[in-house]
């Protein structure tokens, strides 16, 4: 058993040192819990640190994008941009962890392949792929929902000799583009802004598009001394406002329906989010966009004739155009990305209609029989989103049952923090919880701080034990599906659903009610001392 440096026996250990460990190690230390952090990676924060590809920009802005646990820390830190961009994110991150003093409980270069549950000692007994393990009494997974990447199931791609990257694995030195033909697969939002980025640097770029996205202009600016004073002046009212909206983020809540307002105005509305810029603000210009059909066509036709106006060559915009619903996949922002297709250096290939046959030692053949020579492919193919990293440790509760056999016909959790058969086991920002619907930092700030009163309480209780009920699970895992069946969501197959991973079950996996409906159903679950949770 490895113990705490000052020889404590360790009480809680944190997998993963992202935003979600990070807040969560600061949390446990400050409620008097010996506590430990590891992460895989050489250096703290999680899918900031692994993710580096050119253009990467989070979609939340940057003043939002932030932790409002510590004042200290907001009026100390400058962000730079309104979107800020992966190199500032990680300053970020390290900012942080050095203010808050937390790299002394945090273990680098540990990957987690193991944690089996001991019910006659009643803690976890985890173990690392180089062997060293901790017997934790409270194991939280801080994994993230978007961490392990998801690579395409093409034959043939170890054999190109040329240089492969995937954009979850971007190496640290770069990848020299400069006077090279690129060819891109995917067009999530990496692939979109890593297109953007590289149109220009590439001898010739080609973007191989299975399935068009909706993207919007983020609008990216340079933030002023004026934009940071007015957010920390007003921030107390600015943050009661996010609290109020279903995705955390300040803006909205939308009063009406597309439905309700006549087509001039429902233009007029649309263009005024467009200008301002952002998805989570464009796709809450009306208040039903993700329930109904109607006025969500009204939206998703509008990004539809911006493409078209935008894109000079018509069957190149015809092809960027999506026709599924517009927010039931993960809506992109982008610094112009439309605008790239008007290059002659850089080509849309169409792999829907011709898909992709095999990579071959020289590029990526078609099933026409064309085949594209490459000197370097970019694989923007996403994560297996939400359960992946979960799944990938070998974690075993009660009776040995694994997670994967729990799992099998996919997630299954109670308020998307703790799994029946799993005691003290805690899921940050886990399935059946808005995480990925929302402004992930709000999320992971209301999970840590539950789990943290949980944790206090049951410590006031001479309790050392606490698991999901499974009725309870049962009823919260039909309320997450009922929620998503009364939206659009379940119309595309996303990865929300687990549509891009094969042999994944195709379930819903967020909790789409919003985070304020799901913040009150946590509340009523402690109010009620905890229900749907057996204490010992």
């Amino acid at each position: 058993m490895i113990t705490k440096p000052n020889g404590r026996e360790l009480d809680v250990l944190i997998v993963g040192a992202g935003f979600a460990g990070m807040y969560m190690l600061h949390k446990m230390r400050e409620c008097g819990f010996a506590a430990l952090a590891v992460d895989a990676a050489s250096e703290i924060g999680g899918t900031w640190y692994h993710n580096r590809y050119p253009g990467l920009r989070c979609d939340v802005e940057s003043l939002e994008y932030s932790y409002t646990f510590s004042p200290e820390i907001r009026n100390e830190w400058n962000w730079s941009e309104r979107y800020p961009p992966q190199p500032e994110i990680l300053a970020y991150a390290r900012f942080v962890a050095d203010k808050l003093d937390l790299r002394r409980d945090v273990q680098l270069n540990r990957r987690i392949v193991s944690a089996h549950w001991n019910e006659a000692s009643r803690r976890w007994t985890v173990t690392s792929e180089a062997g060293q393990s901790w017997t934790p009494r409270w194991l939280m997974m801080a994994t993230g929902c978007l961490s392990v990447p998801r690579f395409p199931n093409i034959p043939g791609v170890e054999l190109f000799d040329g240089t492969l990257v995937h954009t979850a694995a971007w190496p640290e030195a770069g990848v020299e583009v400069g006077g090279k033909t690129v060819g891109l697969i995917g067009t999530g939002s990496s692939g979109v802004q890593v297109a953007t980025a590289l149109a220009g640097r590439a001898r010739q770029l080609s973007v191989f598009q299975r399935t068009p996205a909706y993207t919007i202009p983020a609008r990216n600016r340079v933030l002023t001394d004026d934009d940071r004073r007015y957010f920390r002046e007003h921030f107390p009212e600015l943050d009661a406002w996010a609290r109020t909206t279903s995705g955390g983020i300040m803006t909205g809540p939308a009063k009406v329906s597309a439905l309700e307002v006549a087509p001039e105005e429902q233009e007029a509305m649309l263009w005024k989010a467009w200008e301002q810029g952002g998805s989570f603000r464009f796709t809450g210009t009306f208040n039903d966009v993700r329930r109904n059909a109607e006025s969500n066509t009204i939206v998703s036709e509008f990004v539809r004739k911006r493409i078209r106006e935008t894109v000079k060559d018509p069957r190149t915009a015809e092809l960027l155009c999506p026709h599924d619903y517009i927010a039931t996949r993960r809506v992109c922002v982008d610094t112009g990305y439309y605008e790239i297709f008007n290059r002659d250096d850089v080509s849309l290939v169409d792999v829907s209609s011709d898909p992709i046959e095999t990579i071959t030692k020289r590029g990526v053949r078609l099933a026409s029989g064309v085949e594209q020579d490459l000197d370097v492919l970019i694989l923007a193919t996403g994560y297996d989103a939400m359960t992946g990293a979960l799944l990938a440790i070998d974690i075993r509760g009660e009776n040995g049952v694994s997670l994967k056999e729990a799992w099998a016909e996919g997630p299954k959790t109670y308020l998307g923090l703790a799994v029946a058969g799993f005691p003290n086991l805690f899921t940050v920002t886990g399935p059946g919880s808005p995480s990925v619907l929302s402004n992930v930092l709000r999320s992971i700030e209301h999970h840590v701080e539950w789990i943290a009163d949980c944790l206090v309480a049951l410590r006031a209780e001479g309790r050392e034990r606490i698991e999901a009920e499974v009725d309870a699970q049962t009823r919260w895992v039909a309320n997450v599906n009922e929620t998503a069946e009364k939206t659009l969501f379940t119309k595309a197959a996303s990865w929300y659903m687990g549509a891009d991973i094969p042999g994944k079950p195709k379930v819903f996996m967020p909790f789409a009610g919003g985070l304020p409906t799901y913040v009150a159903a946590c509340r009523d679950v402690v109010a009620r001392g905890y229900d749907g949770f057996a204490k010992a």
